[in-house]
């Protein structure tokens, strides 16, 4: 497979397929090498550095037994005695301990079997020293002397030696440890060497081989880019293979293709975007001579309606002061009838006390007509006394004449009294037909009151009415004031487009297509006749998205 057949995908991901390769083959090595330096470091210090120190703790602890055994043959106190006893006693511990720990950590039989002729020796070496201890004890230090300690010097030699052995033993292991470490630490660096060495060449030529594939024809399409700036869309276009670039160089081609024909039409649209833009600003100034009547209109009608508006307020406040005083004639009117009302209520009562009074001079009547009677009597009595019964026929004159008097005086009284009873019941029915006059009135005047109230309400609604339509006409105001703006920046819009659509067509005439170099434009249909001045002649232009309008950016 051509390497301009693969796409530049595949090209970076061959060229830097083949780098992680080698990347990750270098780092697989030198992971390995590093855990081979890692488990001779881990044997030394986990296996022969700890066994030394043990075995070198071993001798210590023997010199210390040494030492102390040397003290002990040139002192007398009891307490340096057993000071020195005591250090021999922890060192043999510590011996003890020592070894059995080295013995549990050592397995090779070289090892065992230098730790084998440790404690061979150690065997032979303790019972000399007990012998020795207990001659001290003793306090045979004389004896000590002369007999013992010759005895424990070739068992301490040969416990000394065994004990040098073991330690170069364990030395010389790790010796050898570290002599391992270094070379696999050499063989590792000479191999990453080697490997960074070949990864590095393979990288330069994939790179080298992926940036010429890849420079040359992006060079190819700049080329073309600046020749179709320039204006040549007459530029040839070779494109060769499947990969990016070569869909670069296509795409161009593609690309000039449409300019040639993009060109032919913007020459052919500039022509009639001029005619256009000349219809247009004939409009405009039809639209701006209308717009400015309206105007005018539409102040003469904001002017009358504001007076309406005045009208209708002060027509608003009559009616609520007519109101205001309807309901106070309200008030009077139902305190009329209240009292007229009580006097009814008082009529009747006297009509009431009237009848009563005429129950009372009935009595009184019945009284005067019996006492008449009895007198009447008496005096018949008297006169068959005749001379004796003389004073008595004048008392009962007497008392005859008063009861006819008071008789009289009754029935005058209750001739007074059935008029009066009578004036009260034609008093007491008009009284009554006032009550209900009085009532009608109130009833009246309520209404009254409900009108006005209705007719304070229709004219504040009219007069909320009125008030917007008075917003209303004065934002049609606004509007038109607005409109006639917008018509005046129209028109420089349509002036802007004209001379705009002429150097569109000066643009377009640098492009040369198929060899052949376009024609200037050079028709400017009625420039002359219609071109603005002022502040929006040289306005530049936007278009808002919500009205698709053309304003002018002030």
């Amino acid at each position: 497979m051509k390497l301009k057949n693969l796409n530049i995908g595949q090209r970076l991901s061959a060229g830097f397929g083949i780098v992680i390769f080698l990347m990750l083959a270098l780092t697989a090595i030198g992971v390995l090498r590093l855990n081979q330096i890692n488990g001779s470091i881990a044997m030394i210090a986990k296996d022969y550095y700890p066994r030394t120190v043990m075995a070198n703790s071993v001798k210590s602890a023997l010199d210390e037994t040494a030492r102390s055994m040397r003290n002990l043959l040139f002192m007398s106190t009891v307490d340096e005695i057993k000071g020195e006893l005591d250090a021999i006693d922890r060192a043999g511990k510590t011996i003890d301990s020592t070894l059995k720990q080295f013995a549990a950590n050592t397995s090779s039989e070289d090892g065992l079997r230098m730790l084998k002729a440790v404690n061979a020796a150690r065997a032979q070496y303790t019972p000399v020293l007990n012998n020795f201890i207990a001659a001290v004890k003793d306090g045979q230090v004389e004896q000590a002397r002369d007999l013992i300690l010759p005895e424990i010097a070739p068992y301490q030699s040969a416990y000394f030696k065994a004990l040098d052995n073991l330690i170069a033993y364990q030395g010389s292991r790790m010796e050898e440890g570290g002599r391992d470490a270094e070379q696999v630490a050499t063989s590792a660096s000479m191999l990453m060497i080697a490997m960074a060495s070949i990864a590095t060449l393979l990288a330069a030529l994939v790179g080298y081989s992926v940036m010429r594939g890849i420079t040359r024809p992006l060079n190819a399409a700049i080329n073309i880019a600046e020749r179709v700036a320039g204006g040549d869309l007459a530029v040839q276009v070779e494109a060769t293979g499947s990969d990016e670039t070569a869909k670069l160089l296509a795409a161009l081609e593609h690309m000039r293709d449409g300019l040639v024909g993009a060109v032919t039409q913007v020459r052919e649209g500039s022509d009639a975007i001029s005619v256009a833009a000349r219809e247009i600003a004939e409009g405009n100034a039809n639209l701006s001579a209308r717009t400015e009547l309206q105007a005018s209109t539409l102040e003469e009608t904001a002017s009358s309606m504001l007076e309406l508006t005045n009208a209708v307020n002060q027509n608003a406040e009559n009616a609520r002061e007519a109101n205001h005083l309807v309901l106070n004639a309200s008030q009077v009117a139902t305190q009329g009838g209240d009292v007229v009302t009580q006097v009814v209520s008082t009529m009747k009562e006297i009509k009431e006390s009237s009848r009563q009074i005429v129950d009372i001079i009935g009595v009184i009547d019945g009284i005067a007509f019996q006492t008449n009677i009895l007198a009447l009597n008496a005096a018949v009595e008297a006169a068959r006394a005749g001379e004796q019964g003389r004073g008595f026929a004048v008392v009962a004159a007497e008392v005859r004449a008063l009861a006819q008097r008071s008789a009289a005086a009754a029935k005058e009284i209750a001739g007074l009294i059935q008029s009066s009873v009578k004036k009260v019941d034609a008093g007491g029915a008009l009284v009554d037909q006032a009550g209900q006059t009085m009532q009608e009135i109130v009833s009246s005047v309520k209404h009254v009151a409900d009108i006005m109230i209705e007719i304070s309400a229709a004219s504040d609604e009219q007069s909320e009415g009125i008030r917007q339509i008075n917003q209303a006409v004065e934002q049609i105001d606004d509007m038109t004031q607005q409109n006639s703006a917008l018509v005046e920046q129209a028109a420089a819009a349509a002036q802007q487009m004209h001379d705009r659509s002429l150097a569109l067509g000066r643009a377009v005439s640098i492009f040369k297509t198929q060899g052949a170099q376009a024609s200037q434009t050079t028709h400017e249909p009625g420039a002359a006749d219609w071109e603005l001045s002022g502040e929006h002649a040289e306005a530049p232009l936007a278009w808002t998205p919500e009205g698709r309008k053309l304003l002018v950016e002030k």
